[in-house]
């Protein structure tokens, strides 16, 4: 199973047969009206679908793979081995917010992990209907888990045979065992038109409702429990075919004693009698009960309506005579398919939306869909346990349509897409919860807002002194939104007006809006506008404006949903302008504090740079400098722990100290040692590490000593570069007590020297010795190249890696031969 994806295989196999057993039985054992398994995969810590139950897999194609250390229920019933058991959204909604934020509908969701001994093979997993306020009951816990144990014995037998018990291609469908029908039933009967003798076998009786031992052997008495006007037809129907003088088949249908419609086919040949009245014979009859189906396809060609029934993958079984002309194409070309696979116009992201929202809702939605160009469809779907019904008729272009789409005559919209409305600010949050200054908040808005309601504008102000200020535009026409940048909160605008009354204002198109505002300036835009006020806290924040290509309208919901977005939008970026506040505060520090020219001394270059790491604040406690004292030239680097103001601030308190303690005449040792006292004295608790090399830039003589510092490399003029053995103490801050060795170095003509902190060689899951190796062949590689290139491009590479949780400072030393080169103008950036 490895490797290959099962799902184009012609013939099962045994995992799968065991894995869709599993999730059939367990769905049915609980109710559910879809289920799967989730398997370990080749993939350490990932998980895939590999059994999917009762839906369409295409449609579900976002969940098919679940990592184990992601917050979705999969993953949690999988990591820690307990079930996981949902009984409706809001409880879903408390406890995983991001899976309602994909799967925004009603439903109730049990989750029970697959596991044998030790060894654990994935979670089981069923989906039901929500039971709003009651939760999921022992028994069906029980069944869960009794399902789930039954299936881990299974896989630890299929993997002690030999077999790898893990899942690397797509899931495979299965199609759940539909509800039980009355069957089909055929009975046979001869009938004696002379005599009204009737010789009838045990189906007929069956079906009519007698019993094969009472069976009276007349026709009256066996149609006695049949409607008079069919005892007639029925009448009529045997004669007419005895009288037709040779041998035909003619049929009708009889309403059964339970109701249900029956059909009656007669054959036989007739024989005129002397008088020539009537007719005489034999007939030979077969009764078939064939349940409701040509009853109702009888009535829905009779309706007006297009009639399209899908089962649970989404497979066309049925549809009337008026849609196939709604559709525009026959029968036979789109029974037995796939809906988005035969009508690719139906595969339009927001139709699959609403049939998802049936399909794990089970209650109707309503939606306007446009099947070509010229032409719009009103559609409804009403779910049930075996597929789901669509009826459609077709109308004309609707001029304002909210995206609810509700159906004419509907309201605004099912209680699935209410549902779908209530939990689109989820997806929003989180979103908003990950970005950190004012332009992050922003661009999130534009990602998750905009498509959620199909905008193609936003604009974003901000307040300040009584003034709104433009900090986002999206969409608009170049340079048109400047004349509204800084107008006072007199302003008789709308984007003023939505944030001074705090209500929203909404005009379903530019016409409107004009009318309200009579001479506002206008972009050549005629679609709808939504004004959004963005109050925190009860503070003012500032306005958003959401622009739309088209007229459209708003629904209550939409409406509702807009204003709490509006205030979370206001909330996060309060948030960011105070982190804006902050980081401008601490990059101000910083940049104070960074050396920024290093000092030019005979016989030796120096040059730094500094990086900010990509995640939280812009700054950090790294440092580096350069000091020339009586012993040397003394080359610094280190970094305190933390980041923000606090790290900022006590990374200057450092560098000045040990800048006071070289120029003192202290050697390093004592340097080293007085530093840490002092970062005790400053701040009990923080920590920093420290590198401090003492260098005669006329002998080449160095002595360095290291406080829990990463080991410089050190690179000959061939380019053989090493990572030096450096003794040293422990970091900075942990105790008064602690010593620190000093070693000997030295530098020949054309060696250089590297300083720098551990953001440079660490990353998240990575030994410390792999970067420390990648950064000894890039020093290494750049041999021919000058200080200053040599440290762009170790800065260069660093800076490709998106994921940077650390800073980055860089010292290189080179020594040269004569006066030296003095190649980048100062030697710090």
């Amino acid at each position: 199973m490895p490797g290959r994806d099962s799902s184009d295989s012609r013939v099962p196999d045994e995992l799968a047969l065991v894995l869709a057993q599993a999730a059939v039985g367990a769905t049915e054992a609980v109710g559910g009206y879809a289920g799967g398994v989730y398997l370990r995969s080749g993939t350490p810590g990932l998980l895939r679908l590999a059994v999917l139950g009762g839906l369409p897999g295409p449609l579900f194609r976002p969940w098919w793979r679940m990592h184990a250390n992601r917050p979705f229920p999969v993953a949690e019933a999988f990591s820690t081995g307990h079930p996981v058991h949902l009984a409706d959204a809001e409880e879903a909604m408390r406890r995983f917010p991001q899976l309602m934020a994909g799967l925004p509908f009603p439903f109730g969701s049990l989750y029970a992990p697959v596991s044998a001994a030790e060894e654990r093979f994935g979670v089981l997993v069923v989906l039901r209907a929500a039971t709003p306020g009651r939760p999921v009951g022992h028994a069906d816990r029980r069944r869960m888990q009794i399902a789930a144990r039954r299936l881990g014995a299974g896989l630890a037998a299929l993997h002690a045979d030999g077999m790898d018990i893990a899942w690397n291609g797509e899931p495979v469908c299965v199609q759940l065992p539909g509800a039980v029908l009355p069957p089909v039933r055929v009975g046979h009967l001869e009938w004696d038109l002379d005599t009204g003798a009737v010789t009838a076998d045990d189906g007929v009786c069956a079906i009519l409702g007698v019993a094969p031992e009472a069976s009276p052997g007349t026709i009256d008495a066996l149609t006695g429990g049949l409607a008079s006007e069919d005892v007639y037809g029925l009448w009529t129907l045997a004669r007419q075919t005895a009288a037709s003088g040779r041998p035909v088949a003619h049929t009708m249908r009889l309403l059964g004693p339970d109701g249900r419609p029956h059909r009656i086919e007669l054959t036989g040949h007739g024989t005129r009698p002397p008088s020539g009245q009537g007719a005489s014979g034999r007939l030979v009859g077969r009764l078939v009960d064939l349940g409701a189906s040509p009853t109702v396809a009888d009535a829905t060609d009779r309706m007006p309506h297009g009639v399209l029934s899908l089962d649970r993958l989404g497979r066309i079984t049925y549809l009337n005579d008026e849609a196939e002309t709604l559709l525009g194409r026959p029968r036979g070309e789109l029974t037995g398919k796939v809906l988005w696979d035969a009508l690719p116009w139906f595969a339009h992201p927001a139709y699959e939306e609403h049939y998802r929202a049936a399909m794990i809702s089970h209650e109707p939605v309503h939606f306007m869909a446009r099947s070509d160009p010229e032409s719009w469809l009103s559609v409804s779907l009403y779910p049930g346990h075996d597929g789901l019904t669509a009826m459609l008729n077709q109308t004309d272009q609707p001029a304002y349509l909210p995206a609810s789409s509700a159906a004419p005559g509907t309201g605004p919209g099912s209680p699935a897409d209410r549902a779908s409305a209530l939990y689109r600010p989820v997806a929003l949050a989180i979103a908003l919860t990950e970005a950190v200054t004012a332009r992050q908040v922003s661009a999130v808005v534009t990602e998750e807002l905009l498509p959620a309601f199909g905008g193609r504008q936003l604009a974003i102000y901000l307040l300040s002194d009584r003034r709104l200020y433009l900090a986002w535009e999206t969409g608009f026409p170049q340079g048109f939104l400047d004349r509204f940048d800084g107008v006072g909160l007199d302003a008789r605008l709308p984007g003023v007006e939505t944030l001074t009354t705090g209500r929203p204002i909404f005009f379903e198109s530019m016409q409107r809006l004009a009318d309200a505002y009579p001479g506002i300036p206008m972009d050549a835009n005629i679609g709808a506008r939504a004004f959004l006020p963005l109050i925190a806290s009860g503070r003012p924040v500032g306005s958003c404006i959401l622009g739309f290509d088209q007229p459209r309208g708003f629904s209550p919901e939409e409406r509702t949903v807009l204003t709490a977005l509006a205030g979370l939008i206001a909330q996060a970026l309060q948030r960011a302008r105070r982190y804006d506040t902050e980081a401008a505060l601490a990059r101000g520090l910083q940049d104070g504090l960074l050396p920024h020219r290093l000092p030019a001394v005979r016989h030796v270059d120096t040059i730094g740079r500094y990086l900010p790491g990509t995640q939280g604040m812009d700054v950090g406690g790294d440092w580096y400098d350069v000091v020339e004292t009586e012993q040397g030239l003394a080359l610094v680097i280190g970094d305190v722990q933390g980041h923000g103001v606090a790290a900022a601030a006590t990374m200057g308190q450092l560098r000045s100290a040990v800048h006071s303690f070289a120029l003192s005449g202290q050697e390093p040792r004592a340097v080293m040692s007085g530093v840490n006292r002092l970062l005790i004295d400053l701040d009990p608790g923080q920590f920093a590490s420290c590198c401090y090399v003492v260098l005669d830039p006329e002998s080449g003589r160095a002595h360095a000593v290291r406080a829990g510092h990463p080991q410089p490399l050190l690179r000959r003029p061939d380019g053989l570069t090493e990572v030096l053995d450096l003794p040293g103490g422990v970091v900075l801050g942990v105790t008064p007590e602690a010593s620190y060795p000093v070693e000997e170095l030295l530098l020949g003509p054309g060696d250089m020297l590297a300083l720098y902190t551990d953001g440079l060689v660490e990353q998240p899951g990575v030994d410390i010795d792999v970067g420390v190796e990648r950064l000894r062949a890039t020093i290494a590689a750049a041999a021919a190249l000058s200080l200053a290139e040599t440290a762009d491009r170790v800065i260069r590479e660093a800076r490709q890696s998106a994921d940077r949780p650390d800073d980055i400072a860089l010292l290189l030393a080179a020594r040269w031969r004569g006066e030296g080169a003095a190649d980048d103008e100062g030697g710090a950036a």
